[in-house]
C-alpha cells in the first residue's frame, strides 16, 4: 500500500467549479410532419445539439423523440425553429390509466394506444359504477357483509 499512498499525493482529486451536468433523460415532442422534408427538417434541427445520443421521428405518430443530456425546454424551441408547431408529447400508453375512455382522457386525435395524460382521468365519485363497487369492498367499513 505504500506505493499507492506515494502515488497519490502526485494526484489531487478537488471538486470542479465547472457546470453541472444535465441528466440523462428522453424528450417526446409532438410535431406535425406530412413529407420527407419536414422529417429531414426536424431532424436536422435537433441531431446536431450538444448533449444529444439518440432522436427517433415517427412521422406516423407525428412524434420525436430525443434521448440524451439535454434540456427539454431547449429542444422544444430547437424543434420550433424550424417553423413547425411543437409542443410536448401530451399522451401516454392506455393501459397506464385506470379509467382509459373517460373524457378527460380519451382524445379522438390520438394515435392508437394512446390516451390523453390528463390530471382527472378517474369517473366522479358518485357515480353509480363507483357506488356498485364499493358496495362490498372490504374498505368501505359501511359496506354489507353477507357470509
Amino acid at each position: 500500500m505504500g506505493v499507492f499512498d506515494y502515488i497519490s499525493d502526485f494526484f489531487s482529486v478537488a471538486p470542479t467549479t465547472g457546470k453541472k451536468r444535465k441528466p440523462m433523460q428522453t424528450v417526446e415532442i409532438k410535431v406535425k410532419m406530412d413529407c420527407d422534408g419536414c422529417e429531414r427538417r426536424v431532424r436536422n434541427s435537433v441531431v446536431h445539439m450538444k448533449g444529444v445520443k439518440q432522436v427517433e421521428v415517427n412521422r406516423k405518430q407525428s412524434k420525436v423523440t430525443v434521448t440524451g443530456y439535454v434540456d427539454r425546454n431547449r429542444v422544444l424551441k430547437k424543434v420550433q425553429s424550424t417553423g413547425k408547431r411543437a409542443d410536448f408529447w401530451p399522451y401516454i400508453p392506455y393501459n397506464l390509466v385506470a379509467y382509459p375512455y373517460v373524457a378527460q382522457a380519451y382524445d379522438k386525435k390520438a394515435p392508437s394506444g394512446y390516451v390523453k395524460n390528463s390530471v382527472q382521468a378517474l369517473p366522479a365519485p358518485n357515480s353509480l359504477d363507483e357506488k356498485l363497487t364499493s358496495l362490498f369492498s372490504d374498505e368501505n367499513p359501511n359496506a354489507c357483509s353477507i357470509m
